[in-house]
């Protein structure tokens, strides 16, 4: 398996609108995605696309509010009230091969691939087995080819 490239960051928040207007009006950001909700993970989300340097996309930052309480977010901002990093997320080639590539390398992987907020399957591992940092996996997008 080989590692791709940064993704994103995803951030968790207890509010989406204010942290919209917050990357927009205090650091600036003005490519930013009308939010919606990913009712299979229970978040409403939006990403803030940064710039490269020579002018090409950037690294994205994964805005989420979760829509009910006991979601993994809902959880998450229970410890994390103010919100903040929640977790990071590299690209592969093949999301099935990095699944076993993981798994054999003794990672707990969370859940089974689904599709995530990118429309590309995904999954994610757990911070004991990454660092502390949870990590998700998501297959590149055939339109980055």
């Amino acid at each position: 398996m080989k590692l791709g490239r940064l993704n994103h960051i995803g951030v968790a928040t207890p509010d989406l609108d204010a942290s919209i207007a917050f990357y927009r009006d205090v650091l600036g950001a003005t490519d930013i995605t009308e939010p919606f909700v990913l009712d299979e993970q229970k978040v409403r989300v939006c990403f803030v696309n940064t710039p490269g340097e020579d002018g090409t996309a950037g690294t994205q930052i994964e805005l989420l509010q979760p829509t009910v309480p006991d979601s993994a977010v809902g959880k998450w901002l229970e410890k994390n009230p103010l919100g903040g990093q929640h977790h990071i997320c590299y690209e592969v080639s093949d999301i099935m091969a990095a699944k076993a590539w993981f798994e054999a390398k003794g990672k707990k992987v969370l859940g089974e691939p689904r599709i995530g907020a990118h429309g590309t399957p995904i999954f994610f591992v757990h911070p004991k087995d990454m660092g502390g940092q949870l990590t998700e996996i998501m297959e590149t997008p055939k339109e980055a080819h």
